[in-house]
């Protein structure tokens, strides 16, 4: 099975992060967690991104606030699927971020996720590799009917909650 990166622009994106991380080892894809940042280390994020194919992996998750060039920068020069993850800042709560990941110019797509949505990413990245691998595509069925399976739970016990109202 092909790996995923985890790209994050600084260090203090790690919380953001953790999910994902989490996520992807439960469903046991092999991830690699690295700090790169777009600007102040913009060589190593385009070489990381020209050699990703070359050494196994299947999709990119790269996570930035603020300028948030990152996911860009590293689809501009690869043809794998990139992951955006807009982190928060304390300046406008990720929106600058969700702004500057989502508007990528025609020909260099970076899909998207909600401002902290890092296991929606990991997810995201998980289905886009279980196109070609039938035991993932399975693990992912089975966590939808789990999900469906405590949506039911709770809901039956709301019911019981509502009687004593």
């Amino acid at each position: 099975m092909k790996k995923v990166a985890i790209i994050m622009g600084s260090d203090s994106d790690l919380p953001t992060v953790t999910p994902a991380i989490k996520q992807l080892k439960e469903l046991g894809i092999e991830t690699e967690v690295r700090v790169i940042s777009a600007h102040r280390t913009p060589k190593e994020a385009q070489e990381f991104s020209e050699n990703a194919i070359k050494n196994g992996f299947g999709v990119i998750i790269a996570a930035a606030g603020m300028a948030a060039h990152l996911g860009g920068v590293l689809a501009a020069s690869t043809t794998l699927p990139v992951i955006g993850i807009p982190c928060s800042a304390k300046v406008l709560d990720g929106m600058d971020a969700m702004f500057a990941t989502v508007m990528m110019p025609p020909g260099i797509p970076v899909a998207t996720v909600g401002v902290n949505a890092s296991k929606n990413a990991a997810l995201l990245a998980a289905e886009i590799l279980a196109v070609g691998d039938d035991d993932l595509a399975q693990k992912l069925a089975q966590m939808r009917l789990d999900m469906a399976d405590q949506v039911r739970e709770k809901d039956k016990a709301m019911q019981e909650k509502i009687k004593e109202i």
